[in-house]
């Protein structure tokens, strides 16, 4: 099995190798380097002219990546820490998302921003936070976030959505890679055996747009649970935990396209569980998480289904780890959620 890391890393050297338009740019992107994370490793010695170390300036290179989608390149940018994605708001929400309505859709930008994001490894405030939420909701711009699942053929991995981003849609993105995802293996159904993984039906030949986990012959959910990125995993560990330990049934929603957003997938789980837990790394306030509750409670009889939220607390990331820990929600918190909505 590949890592997210080794997944994402070999979209991009096929990415490159199908199509002489795709360009990286980025920091400290060269080999022997490859990137803060190695993501990038082995790129700039197999396409030397086609890789481009940048000066730090985020809004600096996202502004020329711009440009070279505009002539119609497809270009790649990485930007080193995704607490540095304040940087690049002006060029994102007034220019990039924007220019196809701008120039009457005259013009395509298929261009593909990475970036980490997440704490857990005590690297502080301005190292560890998770900032999609800022982009949502922007018309015009496409968030994904890959989980560490795929297809039982092994289609619809991380590198599959990543090449899909970079050669196949017209549409810019922003491409979020959880830190601590990168040294996840990539679990097919042949690897999750304990799991049943389904997708959404309209999703067949492409990348689905949510995955959904349940216990192999557990008794019907009662529970939906609903996640992304990283924090899936961890929600994986707390729904095996919950049937065994607690007898509580779960179904595990999981988004990989967070904008625009999808809610169809949440109303189907939830109209039979009829209870939801959105479980998410980003702070409580104004997230994801509320997002999805609002869209499901507005489809639903809110008198019908109980809510209820988890995310980091609304503090700057500690750099002490006991302290990073607390602020940020792992297993034992999503049992615990889980159970007290359940009580």
């Amino acid at each position: 099995m590949l890592t997210v890391l080794e997944s994402l890393n070999s979209a991009l050297h096929q990415a490159f190798t199908h199509n002489n338009n795709v360009y990286l740019l980025g920091e400290d992107v060269l080999d022997p380097y490859g990137g803060a994370f190695k993501v990038t490793r082995g790129l700039s010695t197999k396409f030397p002219d086609r890789v481009l170390t940048t000066p730090i300036s985020e809004a600096g290179f996202v502004g020329v990546a711009a440009g070279m989608a505009l002539r119609g390149l497809r270009p790649v940018v990485e930007i080193m820490f995704g607490d540095f994605i304040s940087l690049i708001a002006d060029q994102i929400i007034n220019h990039i998302a924007k220019f196809r309505w701008i120039y009457n859709q005259q013009v395509t930008l298929p261009m593909v921003i990475r970036t980490p994001m997440g704490g857990r490894r005590g690297y502080g405030p301005t190292h560890s936070q998770t900032l999609e939420k800022l982009y949502l909701g922007i018309p015009g711009l496409r968030v994904v976030a890959p989980a560490a699942f795929s297809r039982v053929d092994g289609s619809g991995n991380p590198g599959q959505l990543l090449y899909q981003s970079i050669l196949e849609c017209e549409e810019p993105t922003l491409f979020i890679e959880n830190k601590l995802q990168y040294l996840l293996r990539v679990q097919s159904q042949l690897d999750l055996k304990d799991f049943l993984i389904t997708h959404d039906p309209a999703s067949k030949g492409s990348i689905p747009p949510t995955y959904t986990l349940s216990i192999r012959g557990a008794p019907p959910a009662t529970l939906t649970i609903a996640a992304y990125g990283y924090m899936a995993e961890l929600a994986k560990q707390a729904v095996s935990r919950l049937a065994i330990e607690h007898e509580i049934f779960t179904e595990l929603v999981v988004s990989t396209q967070l904008s625009p957003f999808m809610v169809e997938p949440f109303i189907s789980s939830v109209s039979h569980t009829g209870t939801l837990l959105t479980v998410e790394e980003g702070t409580f306030t104004l997230g994801w998480g509320a997002e999805v509750l609002a869209r499901v409670a507005e489809a639903l009889s809110p008198h019908s289904v109980r809510y209820q939220r988890l995310a980091a607390k609304d503090v700057p990331i500690p750099a002490s780890r006991p302290l990073e820990e607390e602020a940020l929600p792992g297993v034992n918190d999503i049992i615990q959620s889980a159970i007290q909505i359940k009580s």
